[in-house]
């Protein structure tokens, strides 16, 4: 072979990957790191809206796990090695600060996406021990008598001990992330799931919620129902689209919406008042329209919400009075007004696809990884991480702490598998 035989070889240079590589190259390992793009974290660069949400700062590994109830079994084992406190302490330690927002979500205090794939970057190339080669697309496993050795790319054939598949899911294939990894996972043996998007907003075919796109209601509770039951509620922001709605209370309910969506037609109620009953928002308006009894009911009700939003209120069928003083609007419209803006329903038709997903289902079966060492099961000398095998997560950090954690778990023993190799 005229190819140098590798201690490691990690395949994809994203969140996972990196770490992978640097710890395993930390340890003494002779590494290889192919990405097929021109950079290093290309999606990591712009996630967060470009400010990154490192991790999520929950400390206590049974409460973050919480998050994770389908795979949480798997998890506490890794977690032991490398967790929330660990993330926090390798970034801190080489200089880069992080602040704790609303839900607990944790970013660098440079608020800069970009600083974590420097720290990333250092990481690698302080041991000495870490190749790096961009641009280098990986087509398949290479395999003799049954054993996993290299992987053949578009460089050509590459050589190692270990190779650790690091490529991502299938979310956001505008970055790279178009599931090749996987692909090659099954091709080995592996048991996939088929890609489906899993974070991602929602999409409903009713013109008004369209027309509010660009549209943010700071906090508001919205319930999701079939067969007129409320089937699960939650309060937080919600952004009106060209498409449907958005925003992080949206995009963490995605999953449960896709799975009720299975079963028959949901219906999205927006309360826009949470805070209040109806009979309480009543006494409200009826006070307010007191002190400002000479406004048209359109000015006042802007003063409330945004103004597009008013706007399509005063749109609906029953609510032509907009143009009328408030003292000129009858107890019944008034009353009428109240429950609307207690109840804006639509309905909801699917979720965005895989292009719009933070996250996506597919990938490994997790019951084929040893996670005590993210080996696994089926080639014992290939290990997985991150959005390679399919774990279920919301959005808040969680996702990119499966990648600092499994990242660091798969270079760890992947290392000393090498080691051990004659």
């Amino acid at each position: 072979m005229e190819s140098p035989i590798f201690d490691v070889i990690v395949v994809g240079g994203g969140p996972a990957g990196m770490l992978a590589a640097g710890r395993a190259g930390e340890l003494g390992a002779k590494v290889l790191l192919v990405e097929k793009n021109e950079r290093l974290g290309k999606k990591l660069s712009i996630t967060g809206g470009r400010r990154c949400n490192i991790t999520n700062a929950e400390f206590d590994n049974h409460l973050f796990l919480d998050n994770f109830p389908e795979t949480k079994g798997f998890l506490f084992s890794p977690f032991s090695q490398f967790n929330v406190q660990s993330t926090f302490d390798f970034f801190t330690d080489r200089g880069l600060p992080l602040i704790v927002e609303d839900r607990k979500r944790a970013f660098p205090k440079s608020e800069k996406a970009e600083d974590v794939c420097k720290v990333l970057d250092a990481y690698i190339r302080e041991s000495g021990n870490v190749e790096v080669s961009l641009n280098e697309g990986v087509a398949n496993a290479i395999i003799k008598d049954g054993k996993v050795i290299g992987v053949r790319t578009s460089f050509g054939d590459r050589y190692g001990k270990t190779i650790i598949f690091a490529t991502g899911g299938y979310a956001a294939p505008e970055t790279g992330s178009t599931g090749e990894g996987i692909k090659m996972l099954a091709k080995l043996g592996h048991k996939v799931a088929e890609p489906n998007p899993n974070l991602s907003p929602l999409r409903t075919d009713v013109d008004w919620v369209h027309r509010l796109s660009g549209v943010t209601v700071e906090e508001m509770t919205i319930r999701f129902k079939q067969n007129d039951k409320t089937v699960f509620k939650g309060t937080g922001r919600l952004l009106f689209t060209h498409f449907g709605v958005s925003g992080p209370l949206i995009i963490n309910f995605s999953h449960r919406v896709k799975e009720l969506l299975k079963t028959g037609l949901v219906t999205a109620v927006v309360d826009l008042f949470p805070n209040v009953n109806e009979g309480g928002l009543d006494s409200f308006l009826l006070d307010l329209f007191k002190t400002q009894n000479k406004k048209q009911l359109k000015n006042v009700l802007a003063d409330l919400l945004p103004n597009k939003l008013a706007e399509q209120i005063l749109q609906f069928p029953g609510m032509d009075f907009g143009g009328v003083p408030v003292n000129s609007v009858s107890r019944d419209d008034r009353k009428k007004l109240g429950v609307l803006l207690k109840n804006l329903s639509f309905g909801i038709h699917g979720i965005m696809g895989l292009a719009w997903s933070i996250a996506a289902d597919g990938g490994a079966d997790p019951k084929e990884v040893n996670f005590k060492t993210m080996q696994s099961k089926i080639k014992p000398n290939i290990y997985l991480v991150g959005d390679t095998i399919d774990i279920n997560r919301p959005s808040g950090g969680f996702s990119l702490q499966l990648c600092w954690t499994t990242g660091w778990i798969a270079g760890t023993h992947a290392a000393t598998f090498a080691a051990n190799e004659e």
